[in-house]
């Protein structure tokens, strides 16, 4: 990657409906080159999806609920039962596997209470869980989709 694919990546992580031809004039390319360099970013990977984000309070579920998850159990078969649960449940947006006292760390998107309360016993009856802890956000002070695009150390 050099300095021009760094650029479109911010400028498309922007606006991902932003056109060649603006592209190009962006980063002072004619329209071929830019669509080529996109298209590489695309097969290798580098750019993984284009995406529309939605508003969560105008679809109903601008509750954002952090999910903390301890288990006794750490087997393979467990762990598959597990992710496929979490799969299952749409309100269930993020999910990590994490180092420390935490076994889980789950995003969790919701209408109220009452709404994380059905997503709750959606987790506790899909697979034995030894602790959850939730946390309700108050304020969301900051929030992106867009990743730093640097040059990789050693460049």
């Amino acid at each position: 990657m050099d300095a021009i694919d760094m650029t479109l990546l911010e400028l498309l992580q922007g606006d991902a409906t932003i056109s060649i031809a603006e592209l190009a004039q962006r980063v002072n390319l004619s329209q071929t080159p830019c669509w080529k360099r996109v298209q590489r970013l695309k097969d290798t990977g580098v750019i993984r999806a284009q995406v529309t984000l939605c508003d969560p309070r105008k679809l109903g579920v601008g509750t954002t609920v952090f999910v903390s998850i301890r288990t006794s159990e750490h087997t393979e078969a467990w762990a598959q039962a597990f992710t496929q649960a979490v799969r299952d449940i749409p309100e269930v947006v993020e999910v990590y596997r994490m180092s420390g006292e935490t076994d889980y760390l789950l995003r969790v998107v919701v209408s109220d209470i009452d709404d994380y309360d059905r997503v709750y016993k959606l987790l506790i009856g899909a697979v034995p869980l030894y602790d959850v802890s939730s946390s309700f956000a108050m304020e969301q002070i900051k929030y992106s989709t867009a990743l730093p695009v640097r040059l990789p150390r050693g460049s």
